[in-house]
């Protein structure tokens, strides 16, 4: 981590959402602060010993902000450390991320939320704000103790992996969600209807022999928050919807003016069902099957979903139901993957690939680059609070968290590159257009990809 000092870059695009700024010029960093952002700097107005940066064809934006990442720091450090965890966001331009709760012990208390902030801390690199858990242990049982995890630093609530089932906790949750200003994030899932479901149900789950998870197990249970939240007042976030009726849902509470906000993953607005047959495979609906079939890599909860789906989620982010991008990076070791599809852990690592991933939409068109950089930085601002607006903006005066970026850069996928301790993606060996280059964290340049010195 190259300590503060003054970085000027020159004559990149500049965006950000909170301003509306879209024009080409210079932004200067000046011992941590962002001192000028705009027309170029005359010789004169650069400071002494400035390391000035060439930003022809860059784009330069606030750090993205990832609302669900997982760093199984305490007790799954095989799977992934905090110290692996901040160096995989910050190489994939996140420089702010919120730690999931599933950990082992569990994040249900003041000192392990405390633990994890001073954990990262020492990490240095991207800031790691803490989602405690909304009961005791993540078992349903008994409510958390939200205000004393609040006191200490918790930015929101969540199970994560274990939905809340009982709906009269889930209402006590989100009363006390009203009162703290901290949002319940649910991880929408009938248990009933998806129970030993590694997929989805459909035509892929026909073929494989695999059992299918039904999009009305995700759907019910967001319907059932939704009118708890519209009850109490209490502020629900959907953590990655993955189905068309999900985002009807959300569209239809919004209307009615519910304090609901949701999310999608990179994974669920590009990769669709097909892929559990290989790279993007459709496959025979009959016939033997490829080699590449049965990949683990693509067991992810909630799973990939049919083509329809991925367009209604595109469909949802443009129009603004859904608010945010999230990666639910979940790192998992070699073995936890190597097995059956049926016994194989979910997930992804997705911290450094989602960047990449999201940009195969703006160059096909599907959505704009100024509705990707929102969705990744504003975003998730509408749910944790105007307390962090700072972090999202390239004001003058504000800190410098800043991402700069080459959206025509071509790189190849290959995990053994990755700062994560997880290597479970399934786009191993895929070429991506759209690459971070550099972050700065608190005004301290954290990644550096290649040299742009001119």
């Amino acid at each position: 981590m190259t300590k503060l000092g003054h970085f000027l870059i020159k004559n990149a695009r500049l965006l950000d959402v909170i301003t509306g700024m879209d024009e080409f010029g210079d932004i200067l960093v000046d011992e941590g602060l962002i001192k000028h952002v705009g027309a170029p700097l005359r010789d004169g107005d650069i400071p002494e010993r400035c390391r000035l940066l060439n930003g022809d064809g860059l784009v330069v934006c606030p750090g993205f902000i990832d609302l669900h990442t997982h760093l199984r720091e305490p007790g799954y450090e095989d799977k992934e450390t905090i110290s692996t965890g901040v160096a995989a966001a910050v190489n994939g331009g996140f420089t702010t991320i919120c730690a999931m709760p599933n950990t082992n012990p569990p994040m249900d208390n003041a000192v392990t939320i405390e633990y994890v902030i001073q954990k990262a801390a020492l990490a240095g690199k991207a800031r790691v704000l803490p989602i405690g858990c909304v009961t005791k242990g993540s078992e349903g049982k008994q409510l958390a103790e939200l205000w004393e995890m609040a006191q200490s630093g918790a930015v929101g609530f969540s199970d994560d992996g274990k939905p809340v089932a009982d709906s009269h906790l889930m209402r006590q949750a989100l009363a006390y969600s009203s009162g703290l200003a901290l949002p319940v994030i649910q991880h929408s899932e009938d248990l009933e209807l998806s129970q030993g479901s590694p997929v989805n149900e459909g035509w892929i789950s026909n073929r494989t022999g695999l059992r299918g998870w039904p999009s009305v197990a995700e759907e019910s249970v967001i319907a059932r928050d939704i009118a708890l939240a519209e009850l109490t007042g209490g502020r629900l976030h959907v953590a990655h919807i993955t189905t068309s009726g999900s985002v009807d849902l959300i569209r239809l509470a919004k209307q009615r003016g519910a304090n609901v906000t949701a999310e999608v993953t990179p994974h669920h607005l590009t990769l669709d069902e097909r892929w559990v047959l290989g790279h993007d495979q459709d496959g025979p609906i009959n016939g033997p099957l490829g080699l590449e079939a049965y990949d683990t890599f693509t067991k992810v909860n909630p799973p990939l979903r049919s083509r329809e789906d991925v367009e209604a989620l595109i469909a949802g982010l443009n129009e603004g139901v859904i608010d945010v991008i999230a990666t639910d990076h979940a790192p998992q070791t070699v073995i936890d993957k190597l097995v059956t599809y049926d016994d194989a852990a979910y997930g992804f690592s997705g911290l450094e690939t989602a960047f990449g991933l999201l940009m195969t939409l703006v160059h096909d068109d599907r959505i704009d680059l100024m509705t990707l950089v929102s969705k990744l930085t504003v975003g998730p601002l509408v749910v944790l609070g105007d307390a962090y607006s700072d972090l999202a903006t390239l004001r003058k005066g504000t800190t410098a968290d800043i991402v700069v970026f080459d959206p025509n850069k071509d790189w190849i996928v290959s995990s053994e590159e990755f700062n994560s301790k997880g290597k479970n993606t399934p786009i191993e060996g895929v070429r991506l257009k759209g690459k971070v280059v550099m972050a700065f964290v608190g005004g301290n340049l954290v990644y550096e990809q290649e040299k742009l010195d001119e």
